[in-house]
């Protein structure tokens, strides 16, 4: 085991408490991205302990349409507000508003979309895109020297498209005046 969060009891208390304050179902592959916008829980540690809950009643799973979904139980609300004092609260606190604006993107169905085009010169244009409801409501072009830089830049861009874009909003609202001092 090797989270950074500690113990399987306290990954499993993580989820748990995500899965609280949520509040409604989530497949596994939502329930999984959203335990990993922060870097306190490891995916294996995530797997195993879900397993665990699934088979000790503090999650269950329900039938939409068809698709699997999971929610926490009452036993499992119970573990979470009674034993979440072994993790800083900054740290539930931080993680919970990721997800949440991790869902709320997810939900408005953004779709992200970062293309590599060579340029004659020798350097790449990196193409970002941000579209909802087939409107693009975000644009950004990059020229850089080398493809191996542009790669690391769509990576990252798919890696959290979320924070990419509330960045770029803060940074044009001004919102993020650390960055000037």
């Amino acid at each position: 085991m090797g989270s950074p969060i500690g113990s399987m009891r306290n990954v499993k208390i993580f989820v748990l408490y995500l899965l609280e304050n949520i509040n409604y179902p989530l497949d596994f592959v939502t329930i999984n991205d959203i335990v990993m916008q922060t870097d306190y829980v490891m995916y294996l540690d995530f797997a195993e302990g879900f397993n665990e809950m699934l088979d000790g009643g503090l999650i269950e799973s329900v039938d939409a349409d068809g698709e699997v979904l999971y929610i926490v139980t009452e036993k499992g609300k119970c573990v979470a507000r009674e034993l979440n004092g072994d993790i800083l609260s900054t740290i539930l606190d931080q993680s919970l508003a990721r997800a949440l604006r991790y869902l709320d993107f997810k939900k408005r169905g953004i779709i992200p979309k970062c293309e590599i085009e060579q340029l004659e010169d020798g350097r790449y244009k990196l193409n970002c895109t941000f579209t909802e409801n087939e409107v693009n409501i975000f644009s950004q072009t990059l020229i850089v020297d080398t493809f191996d830089r542009a790669r690391r830049m769509k990576d990252n861009f798919y890696e959290r498209p979320e924070a990419i874009y509330r960045g770029a909003l803060a940074l044009m609202a001004g919102n993020v005046n650390f960055l000037f001092d």
